[in-house]
């Protein structure tokens, strides 16, 4: 979705290292930014499947995720993207949701965090955290209209051709999995 605004979003690839980084889906993309380069991020996304299961303990991502954060205008997460930013201490004494089939392991990397089981996406502040993929372009659109109105952002769901589910609440996916 922020892609779809290259003239207000220059969006990078942020890595451990500058290198080919594999996802769990099969493609592979360059990250031309490493957690060394001295960049401001103005916003901070911070992606989930599999490999966060991995990463969980790279004590240098949940670090740089730490103090990136920290800097950022907005933070966010989708899928278990979310338990690195608990890791990370981001966000404690927060309002934040996930995916609802990995909820519970997201759940236990931290007990400070308010952790809400129905919402597609959960908006605290400068903190954004959403569940599935789906639910990620959803909070990301809801980002776009924090920043550049509601109007835009519905312009950007219609370029792409995706039906936004405004409501943040609107969340079949935590009754399917029993968690309501």
């Amino acid at each position: 979705m922020f892609g779809m605004m290259k003239s207000d979003f220059q969006v990078h690839i942020v890595a451990e290292s500058k290198a080919v980084v594999e996802s769990n889906a099969g493609p592979s993309i360059l990250a031309e930014v490493d957690f060394d380069d001295a960049i401001d991020h103005d916003l901070i996304l911070v992606p989930g499947g599999m490999g966060t299961r991995q990463e969980i303990n790279n004590t240098r991502l949940i670090n740089w995720i730490a103090k990136a954060a920290d800097e950022a205008e907005i933070i966010m997460s989708v899928c278990t993207g979310g338990a690195l930013l608990a890791k990370s201490g981001v966000l404690d004494g927060r309002r934040a949701t996930t995916n609802k089939m990995a909820f519970e392991w997201v759940r236990s990397q931290s007990t400070a965090v308010n952790w809400e089981k129905q919402a597609r996406w959960i908006e605290d502040g400068n903190l954004f955290t959403s569940s599935g993929v789906s639910a990620g372009m959803d909070m990301s659109l809801a980002v776009i209209a924090r920043l550049h109105g509601k109007k835009q952002a519905r312009k950007v769901a219609t370029w792409s051709e995706y039906e936004w589910h405004e409501d943040s609440s609107y969340d079949p996916f935590a009754k399917i999995h029993g968690l309501v």
